[in-house]
C-alpha cells in the first residue's frame, strides 16, 4: 500500500501588511495573537509564523519586550514550529528587523531573497476610513518604498542565524529570488535542506496568475532537484486557489490573517483557524494528510524546540 503524502500548513497569524481597521478580527495585543496561534495549532498548522504589533495601535513592531509576551505561552500550549519574521514591516531597518529572531534563537525565521518594491497603497481603493493615521501612511508611504533586502544583508542575517541553530524560510517574491538563494548555496551560505516559501500576488513580486506558479516551481526544481521543501503563500482573494495548485503538484501550504483577511468572496475570515480548517479540508479532499510539528521538523531539519531561547 503507498504511503500517504502530508503536506505541511504554516499559519501567519497576524503579519505586517493588513491594518486593524481593515478587519476587526486580526490580532493585535499579544493575548489575541496567543489565542489565534493556538486555536490554529489545534485546527492543524504544524508552523506558526509570527509577528508583534504595539497593542494600543496595532503597528508592526519587533521590539523583543512584545514578543515576550506571548511566545512562551504559545510554545507551552502547542508542539507546533514557531517562525519568527526577519521581514518585520517594509518601513524597518534590517537592524531592527533581526532583533526577534536573534534574541529568541527560533527553530525557524523568514527572510525575503531580495530588495523589492513592495507595494501596499493599492489597498487604499478597498479601504478609505482608518482608526489609526499611522495605517493610511503605510499603505501610501509604499509607492515610494524598496524593501531592503541586499546580498550583504541576507548573508548577515543568515550567518547569525545559523549560529544560533536557527534555519530559514526563504521567501521569494520572484524568479530572480530563486537564483539569488541559489547563489547563497553554492557559496555554502546556506546549507542542508532548503525550505522556499514562494509569495505570488504583491505588487512588486510575481503575480498570482497559475502559471507564475508553475514557472516558480519548475524553476526551483532545476535549481534545488530533490534537495528542498516547496510551500506556496496566495495574498488575498488568490490565497485557497494557490494553496490548491501547490498542494496537488506535491507542495506546502500557508494560509493566515497575514496573507488573506477572507474566507470567501466578501466574507471576512472570523479566525486564523478558520482557513487552517479551509486548507485542511482542501488537503484532505486531495488524499494529502498533514504534516505534523514533528513531521515537519524532520523534514526542514529544524534543531527542536528545546532548542530555542524562549
Amino acid at each position: 500500500m503507498a504511503t500517504q503524502r502530508k503536506a505541511i500548513i504554516t499559519c501567519a497569524v497576524t503579519g505586517a501588511i493588513h491594518t486593524p481597521s481593515m478587519s476587526p478580527h486580526l490580532p493585535v495585543t499579544p493575548e489575541e495573537i496567543i489565542e489565534a496561534s493556538i486555536a490554529a495549532a489545534e485546527a492543524g498548522a504544524a508552523i506558526l509564523h509570527l509577528h508583534a504589533r504595539d497593542p494600543k495601535t496595532g503597528k508592526p513592531t519587533q521590539d523583543p519586550k512584545v514578543f515576550e509576551r506571548f511566545l512562551p505561552q504559545i510554545k507551552e500550549a502547542t508542539d507546533a514550529v514557531i517562525n519568527l519574521t526577519t521581514g518585520g514591516s517594509p518601513h524597518m531597518t534590517v537592524e531592527e528587523r533581526m532583533r526577534p529572531a536573534i534574541e529568541f534563537q527560533p527553530e525557524l525565521a523568514s527572510l525575503n531573497m531580495g530588495s523589492m518594491n513592495f507595494g501596499l497603497f493599492p489597498m487604499l481603493d478597498r479601504f478609505s476610513e482608518f482608526t489609526h493615521e499611522w495605517e493610511r501612511e503605510h499603505l501610501q508611504n509604499s509607492r515610494d518604498l524598496v524593501f531592503k533586502n541586499t546580498f550583504a544583508d541576507i548573508e548577515k542575517i543568515m550567518t547569525l542565524g545559523a549560529a544560533n541553530g536557527t534555519r530559514f524560510e526563504c521567501e521569494c517574491y520572484d524568479i530572480g529570488h530563486l537564483y539569488s538563494l541559489k547563489n547563497l548555496r553554492d557559496r555554502g551560505v546556506v546549507e542542508g535542506k532548503v525550505f522556499v516559501q514562494s509569495v505570488f500576488g504583491i505588487l512588486g513580486g510575481i503575480g498570482p496568475h497559475p502559471e507564475d506558479v508553475i514557472h516558480m516551481r519548475r524553476t526551483a526544481d532545476r535549481l534545488f532537484g530533490n534537495d528542498y521543501e516547496w510551500s506556496v503563500l496566495g495574498a488575498g482573494s488568490s490565497q485557497m486557489r494557490i494553496a490548491a495548485q501547490s498542494a496537488a503538484m506535491g507542495g506546502h501550504v500557508r494560509v493566515g490573517l497575514e496573507d488573506s483577511l477572507w474566507l470567501g468572496p466578501g466574507r471576512l475570515a472570523e479566525t486564523n483557524a478558520a482557513q487552517v480548517n479551509q486548507a485542511r479540508q482542501m488537503l484532505e479532499s486531495l488524499s494529502i494528510g498533514l504534516a505534523t510539528p514533528d513531521e515537519a521538523r524532520a523534514l526542514l531539519q529544524l534543531k527542536g524546540a528545546d532548542k530555542v531561547a524562549f
